[in-house]
């Protein structure tokens, strides 16, 4: 990452210290699994005790209490959150609710931000953000959309089903991504709307059993009957919806990575640790080529995720949606961190794939992220056809 002032250096510290005296002892205790850990009481008492080391919300504006790190600052605090797979929780920020702080500090209204905004970035409510869908619903192709609102008086009524939807359960507000004009499979006609967790017309079905266990609230199916949402809580114009939708992917992808590469850093430095320290062979299992190549090839995985990520929040940063250089970062990483914690558990033999190690968990937790956000190949894929436009011009 870029040279970074003496202020962000001390609060990278700081951070690294506080997840490890915090968080870790209570990630590895119950091996990652959050709502074992306790849920939203063991979120409030992680988050309590980052507000008082003053390291709540890095990501959040400073008017409500965030600390108002641009992209490239956040990036090393991020990683040294994501080293303990409760580390963003602790933080807020984890996966939905930093992603939609971002969408609302740039989208919501006066009104919308000090009823949503300002209570998310304080980690006094938990929020999720609503648009994949069943087939053939939207997903990797959010034109698919099959949601609808439909215009009443004084604001809409939603109706829909969705799934996968991260942190549902329990969440005080949704954002719901939803049709409001055209057919699925237009790519316009999607509006955002705000909705109270505890509304009339929202029932939480089910939490899907995924193969995760870190993300407050689960994964979940949710279905919309007609939910009534005012007009005022539109969020970002009506029809607005994709275009809003590209404020908050590449930086929620991005702080993916960031989150991420701490936990595979975790998982390399104790893969690291123990084949300095188990004999083979007559010797160290450090000193054996075929462990030093894999070694090697984790340290140069992880520099070039970093590089790339450096690369994609210096273009965030200059307020561009960076919409190539995100996905490629984000292609590169899902799979290179995915190599880098699979080295480290053939490293680590037997005791890589046990729970008295943190890296069979990590395995377990960071797989999905070759899949969220986008699958490595819908992102091939786009990134295939931008390079035809670019090169020859073709319009499809």
């Amino acid at each position: 990452m870029p040279e970074q002032s003496n202020e962000v250096q001390a609060l990278v510290a700081r951070t690294r210290e506080f997840v490890r005296r915090e968080a870790i002892p209570i990630d590895d205790e119950f091996d990652g699994d959050i709502e074992a850990a306790g849920g939203d009481k063991v979120r409030a008492r992680l988050q309590s005790a980052a507000r008082v080391a003053g390291l709540l919300a890095p990501n959040g504006p400073v008017e409500y209490g965030g600390l108002g790190l641009t992209m490239s600052q956040r990036a090393p605090v991020f990683e040294e959150a994501g080293y303990s797979l409760f580390g963003p929780v602790a933080l807020n920020v984890n996966a939905p609710d930093e992603g939609n702080v971002h969408l609302l500090d740039y989208v919501a209204s006066s009104g919308q931000r000090d009823r949503y905004l300002k209570p998310l970035v304080e980690g006094k409510i938990r929020s999720a953000f609503a648009m994949t869908e069943p087939g053939p619903g939207a997903g990797s192709d959010p034109a698919a959309l099959r949601t609808r609102a439909v215009k009443v008086t004084g604001g809409w009524l939603v109706n829909g089903h969705k799934h996968f939807i991260t942190g549902a359960d329990g969440a005080d507000v949704f954002i719901i991504m939803a049709r409001t004009s055209g057919e699925p499979g237009d790519n316009g006609g999607a509006t955002m709307f705000l909705a109270p967790g505890d509304a009339e017309g929202i029932d939480v079905v089910r939490h899907i059993r995924t193969m995760d266990r870190s993300m407050l609230g689960g994964h979940c199916e949710v279905r919309f009957a007609d939910l009534f949402v005012p007009d005022g809580d539109v969020l970002g114009g009506v029809d607005e919806g994709f275009r809003c939708a590209q404020v908050r992917l590449g930086p929620a992808r991005m702080t993916h990575v960031m989150r991420w590469t701490g936990a595979a850093r975790r998982a390399h430095e104790v893969a690291v640790r123990y084949a300095a320290t188990r004999q083979a062979f007559g010797q160290r299992l450090a000193d054996l080529g075929m462990a030093q190549q894999m070694i090697a090839d984790n340290e140069i995985d992880l520099a070039a995720t970093r590089a790339l990520l450096r690369d994609a929040c210096a273009e965030l940063d200059t307020g561009a949606h960076a919409v190539k250089i995100t996905s490629i970062a984000k292609t590169f990483a899902a799979e290179a961190l995915c190599r880098v914690v699979d080295r480290a558990t053939q490293l680590c033999g037997g005791a890589g794939v046990a729970s008295d190690l943190p890296v069979a968990k990590i395995a377990r937790e960071l797989r999905p992220f070759r899949i969220y956000d986008g699958p490595s190949e819908v992102h091939r894929w786009a990134l295939a056809r931008r390079a035809v436009r670019e090169v020859v011009g073709e319009q499809r």
